[in-house]
């Protein structure tokens, strides 16, 4: 009877596997892509032609013209360097902060772990975005100080995450252990306790940055991020929402690509945690 349960769970195994790399893959040729963004685009993406302004999708412009002329599909593509590697660096700053004032907390005891949560709990009290919009709007918009306004009310959850598995290892027999033969705190931290924690922190972050990347299109969208003529998808829908009825392929295209981006991400963090579910490794 043992068997099909076996045989079963390796099944669910490979599918799993294939579902991570196949969702790794596509996540990757999105960064790459990103990267390379200026060598991909078919035009120049802030040259304007008023005589072909609004032109709707052809062979020759796949994804239509915005209202200068410019290419929409090259402006798209140009757009994908900002909104992505914004997101990536929002994302790995508030993973490597939060996570660092989460093991404080829990490592260094009762008097700063008060005084740090505190501090978490009252960003935390405030709904996020709106949150952010102030922050943004008092640091006067662009792309930089929209990552400055998001990364200071998104850094609470992964501090709230390190510290509960922190404490949880803290009080482990094996770390126990480890003092008893004489281990620094530095070596305790960083050969003990950070790779076990780094698996919820790890799907916390992947799966944060679909969310990111929309509350970074919102900020643009509504005027606290990217500033004109610079090309990100969220300024990009915000200038032309006004065409949406008109001229519909002009506001579409950035919106599908927050669509395809989010969606990618999105899925690479779900297949990330089963992958990691204990549940899944037996």
């Amino acid at each position: 009877m043992r068997e099909p349960t076996v045989r079963t769970q390796n099944i669910q195994k490979n599918n799993l596997k294939r579902r991570l790399y196949f969702f790794s893959f596509l996540a990757i040729t999105l960064i790459i892509c990103s990267l390379f963004s200026e060598y991909l685009c078919p035009y120049d993406p802030y040259l304007q032609d008023l005589s072909i302004a609004k032109a709707p999708p052809s062979a020759e412009h796949l994804l239509g013209t915005d209202r200068y002329g410019r290419d929409m599909l090259s402006r798209v593509i140009i757009g994908s360097q900002t909104s992505i590697f914004s997101t990536l660096l929002l994302v790995s700053f508030i993973t490597i902060f939060g996570t660092v004032i989460g093991v404080i907390c829990a490592w260094n005891g009762k008097t700063v772990d008060n005084i740090l949560m505190r501090i978490s709990d009252m960003f935390l009290a405030f709904p996020g975005l709106v949150f952010a919009l102030a922050v943004a709007a008092v640091l006067g918009g662009g792309v930089q100080n929209a990552v400055i306004a998001l990364a200071v009310i998104s850094w609470p959850k992964f501090a709230r995450v390190a510290r509960s598995q922190t404490l949880v290892q803290k009080e482990s027999v094996y770390l126990r252990a480890a003092k008893l033969a004489g281990s620094s705190t530095k070596k305790l931290i960083f050969k003990h306790i950070l790779p076990n924690i780094s698996g919820p922190i790890l799907v916390t972050a992947v799966l944060d940055i679909g969310t990111m990347m929309m509350e970074l299109a919102g900020l643009s969208f509504l005027g606290l991020g990217a500033k004109p003529p610079v090309a990100e998808w969220g300024s990009m829908m915000s200038d032309t929402r006004n065409l949406l009825t008109t001229h519909p392929w002009v506001t579409m295209a950035p919106g599908i690509a927050i669509f395809i981006s989010v969606m990618v991400f999105n899925l690479l963090g779900d297949s990330v945690r089963d992958w990691l579910d204990p549940r899944n490794s037996r």
